[in-house]
């Protein structure tokens, strides 16, 4: 107590030099704090956007992962329904589980007849109650643009598509676009005018014969009536003849990514399985498994690989988790930790030659009180805890003021509604810090801080335990 009460007493002695010291800390320790924060907000932001879209885990066929995305038939899973039953019913996975959902997925070319436009698409067959719930799912409160999938209490011929694709296939109505132009539209608003120039034509010369006019009218009460937002789109089945669906397109989302957005279309599970099975026995290419905690993905892939092995021996089936299904996902958390810890460093460097240089200088300009205190019998060990002890109190009210620092301006930067826009997706996300909702970073960083500041001290602090007792009383 009496070394801490000494060391306060020094560092108020000089309290320009100690201000400066501290402010250096307080800039350092907010630098770190911030982008550290900026860099968790990104790691759980996208896992938790890969999770609620892909799930934690999902069960595949062996080699569907690398070879399978374009052959659903020669790569679906059978009896699928038993399996999901099996998971749900295993008494070590049921308190870890919370979605247990399939999918289908497959390849084809959806067309919009009427205005003469198709294009390739990439669907998903889904259960939308299911994947409405796994949208929902949010273990570390991030920001969420996730929207729920409104197929969801619908038809069974509804779809949900790309902005992309909506817009490739003229479905003018479900885009806010000016630019947009409905064809089907443009060729109704032309025809009363048509038919005004006839009926003056017909008005200045002979009319039509009766049965001429009759077939006429005949033939365009025939013609089917055209439905807003209605595509057709075309599929291989598993036995290699095509299918075609007729399709009500409900909305137009934005997926983000303009990749995906031009070729994104979601539909129900039971038209797809339609279009690739027919009256077959369906079967789908993935099973996705969310869980409550991502903590709990290694337990959990281990059981259902055993229970896989287990009750489905004939089938040779893969249990992958969301980091090997979106690759992305950790070369993003490789490229934000190696900018994290170049700008630690650089900081870590920086206080650490400040402090160093304080404490120096400090010893320089004591050297007659070290002498007097060596002389009335202090050890060479107390000098060496008394220098110590001044490192480490500053280091504390550095880290305590820069945690503070911090966590001001993220609570600034989080209700600033700044934005920017990814390289690659189409619409803008908001800059946002997590510096106290990330306890681990915010510790780690002030402990980090003291110890840096402690040690960045050892050397100074030996120095001075080692003068000479009469040659430090010479500097009275």
């Amino acid at each position: 107590m009496n070394t801490l009460m000494l060391a306060i007493r020094n560092l108020l002695r000089n309290r320009r030099r100690s201000l400066t010291t501290v402010l250096t800390m307080v800039v350092g320790l907010t630098a770190i704090l911030l982008f550290g924060g900026y860099r968790s907000n990104i790691m759980y932001g996208s896992l938790t956007g890969f999770v609620q879209y892909t799930g934690h885990l999902q069960i595949q066929r062996s080699g569907y992962f690398l070879d399978g995305s374009d052959n659903p038939s020669a790569y679906g899973i059978r009896d699928y329904r038993q399996v999901i039953q099996a998971l749900r019913d295993d008494a070590e996975l049921r308190p870890m589980l919370r979605v247990v959902t399939p999918t289908l997925q497959l390849g084809g070319i959806a067309g919009n007849f009427a205005a003469g436009i198709s294009r390739s698409v990439m669907a998903v067959g889904i259960v939308p109650e299911e994947r409405n719930a796994m949208l929902r799912w949010n273990q570390y409160g991030v920001k969420s643009y996730a929207l729920p999938m409104p197929l969801e209490g619908q038809s069974i011929d509804s779809v949900v598509v790309g902005q992309g694709v909506a817009r490739k296939l003229k479905l003018c109505s479900l885009l806010q676009d000016s630019h947009c132009r409905d064809q089907r539209k443009e060729e109704a608003k032309a025809v009363p005018k048509q038919s005004a120039n006839e009926s003056t034509n017909e008005s200045a010369g002979s009319s039509l014969p009766d049965d001429i006019s009759a077939l006429s009218a005949l033939e365009k009460d025939s013609q089917p009536v055209v439905t807003e937002n209605r595509i057709e789109m075309l599929a291989a089945t598993s036995g290699g003849a095509p299918n075609v669906a007729s399709l009500q397109a409900i909305k137009a989302n934005n997926m983000g990514i303009k990749a995906l957005d031009d070729i994104y279309m979601a539909m129900h599970l039971q038209q797809a399985q339609r279009l690739i099975y027919g009256k077959r026995e369906p079967e789908v290419t993935a099973l996705m498994v969310q869980l409550e905690l991502t903590q709990q993905i290694p337990q959990a892939r281990a059981r259902i690989a055993a229970l896989l092995k287990e009750k489905f021996p004939d089938q040779t089936l893969d249990v992958l988790d969301f980091e090997a299904l979106n690759p992305t996902y950790g070369q993003t958390n490789q490229f934000m930790d190696s900018m994290f810890s170049f700008i630690a460093m650089l900081i870590g460097v920086i206080v650490l030659f400040t402090i160093g240089n304080t404490m120096s200088t400090a010893v320089v300009e004591r050297t007659a009180e070290i002498g007097t205190l060596r002389a009335i019998g202090l050890r060479r060990s107390g000098i060496r805890r008394l220098f110590l002890c001044e490192a480490l109190v500053l280091g504390v009210i550095g880290a305590i003021l820069g945690a503070l620092c911090a966590l001001a301006v993220a609570y600034l930067i989080n209700h600033s509604g700044w934005t920017w826009t990814p390289p690659g997706y189409s619409y803008a996300y908001l800059i946002l810090v997590r510096v106290g909702q990330d306890l681990p970073l915010l510790i780690g960083s002030m402990l980090s801080m003291i110890i840096v500041t402690t040690l960045s001290a050892w050397w100074p602090a030996n120095r001075a335990a080692q003068f000479e007792i009469v040659d430090a009383l010479r500097h009275v």
